[in-house]
């Protein structure tokens, strides 16, 4: 068989099964908040700034608005954020985070710690996290020109 067509030499099954460990991190500490993962990233966003169009979040966790939409319509069943129109344009869907979802960030305020030191090792130090940070990024920079 050739190298290239081996497993272990698939720059794409390590990036899928980091994500994947990583997501598996976060899953038992979100779930006592009854949160998933992708919940938890849309809190994030409307943590930086609160009061945000669908599709300004969607664009902040690069996915399309119609994977958005169901996430933040559960969400918004749980209690966690409002959606209504805008008051410029009512076309547009405004999400807003209720005394909930406010509440949760000060509950939550040890996730990115925790689930950083669980991703720690030899060659992932918090001095090395900024260059991998940077790689990651040029590698999403380089497949979204695709």
């Amino acid at each position: 068989m050739e190298e290239k067509f081996k497993l272990e030499n698939q720059l794409c099954f390590r990036l899928y099964t980091a994500s994947r460990l990583i997501t598996q991190a976060y899953y038992p500490i979100l779930s006592k908040f009854g949160l998933t993962y992708p919940q938890y990233l849309a809190l994030l966003v409307l943590w930086e700034k609160d009061e945000r169009p669908v599709n300004d979040i969607a664009r902040r966790l690069m996915l399309e608005t119609n994977t958005v939409t169901p996430l933040l319509k559960r969400m918004e069943a749980e209690g966690v954020v409002t959606r209504g129109q805008g008051k410029k344009d009512a076309r547009q869907m405004i999400v807003k985070l209720t005394k909930k979802g406010r509440e949760l960030q000060k509950k939550l305020t040890d996730v990115p710690e925790t689930v950083g030191k669980a991703v720690l090792c030899e060659s992932v130090t918090p001095e090395t996290v900024p260059g991998l940070f940077g790689m990651l990024d040029d590698i999403i920079k380089q497949l979204k020109q695709q």
